[in-house]
């Protein structure tokens, strides 16, 4: 196989971010402006980086935006404080603290503090519960659901198929796990990692492939059977002197082997990695519908 789609992530986030605007608008008509409040501690770049593409991509939406950087030594007590005033500030639909924290702040404890009903990352265990009872009423987090959401666009069809999730974080792995395998996605699902005997073999069953492990390239031609889905979610800096920065950008897919083999693939950048904000906006939106319902 050589004609295979690239899912264009950039695309269906825009569709996605068009369908946050007007729902938005209509929100507003009826007095309510969707609200994020996202929280920075400390001066990490990466993450600097995407607080300030939340903060515009909110703007640009017409949603309340609010964006906090508190220093580095913020204390566990101090960013808790900061925590609470955004749970009862009714302004604010969606509380986002930008992870990874400093070492010193427990980041578990932050996000149990999160009201669950602003929790528009997803990540509070009563969102992760709802998640595994098909409650829509919680969250869910935003790369997999990007990704759920990337696999409809290109028509593929999950129901009876067989997925694999290379990676089981709470982050990724296991609410995509649980995403595929819900009623109405009706796939079988293993979920692998780094423990799992013959990884290779395990991909080589797959109709669709997600790759969310951290490791760059790891997952070569010889793992992925001819015309499967592969959903690359990593993104990893690899050091590279011919690039005018320094590095470039991969994914955790070596790209130009595997992507002939497939009927459809993940770029990065530009695949999954725009859609992660754009269902964050959503989750937003969908925050501020049941705390004004």
């Amino acid at each position: 196989m050589s004609d295979f789609k690239i899912i264009d992530g950039k695309a269906v986030a825009a569709t996605v971010l068009d369908e946050v605007r007007a729902e938005t608008a209509e929100l507003k008509a009826k007095g309510v402006t969707p609200g994020l409040a996202v929280v920075l501690v400390g001066e990490d770049p990466a993450s600097k980086v995407y607080v300030g593409a939340k903060d515009r991509t909110c703007r640009d939406l017409g949603l309340y935006s609010r964006k906090i950087t508190l220093p580095a030594e913020t204390t566990q007590e101090e960013l808790l404080a900061v925590v609470h005033e955004l749970n009862a500030d009714p302004l604010i639909h969606g509380i986002l603290v930008q992870s990874p924290p400093p070492k010193h702040i427990n980041e578990e404890e932050i996000i149990r503090a999160i009201d669950p009903r602003k929790d528009v990352d997803g990540f509070h265990p009563q969102n992760v519960a709802k998640l595994a009872l098909e409650d829509p009423s919680g969250f869910v987090p935003c790369t997999p659901a990007g990704s759920m959401r990337l696999l409809a666009s290109a028509g593929v069809q999950t129901s009876g198929a067989e997925a694999v999730v290379i990676g089981r974080s709470m982050i990724v792995g296991k609410p995509m796990a649980l995403l595929l395998m819900a009623k109405g996605s009706d796939a079988t699902v293993t979920v692998a990692h780094s423990r799992s005997k013959d990884l290779p073999a395990i991909c080589r069953r797959a109709d669709i492939v997600i790759a969310a492990v951290g490791r760059p390239e790891m997952v070569k031609a010889d793992w992925i059977k001819p015309g499967a889905v592969v959903i690359d979610v990593g993104i990893n800096r690899v050091e590279d002197a011919s690039a005018k920065n320094g590095y470039r950008l991969t994914g955790d897919v070596a790209y130009d082997e595997v992507a002939p083999k497939c009927a459809a693939i993940t770029p990065v950048p530009g695949g999954v990695g725009p859609m992660t904000i754009a269902m964050l906006m959503k989750n937003t939106l969908q925050a501020a519908r049941q705390l004004t319902a």
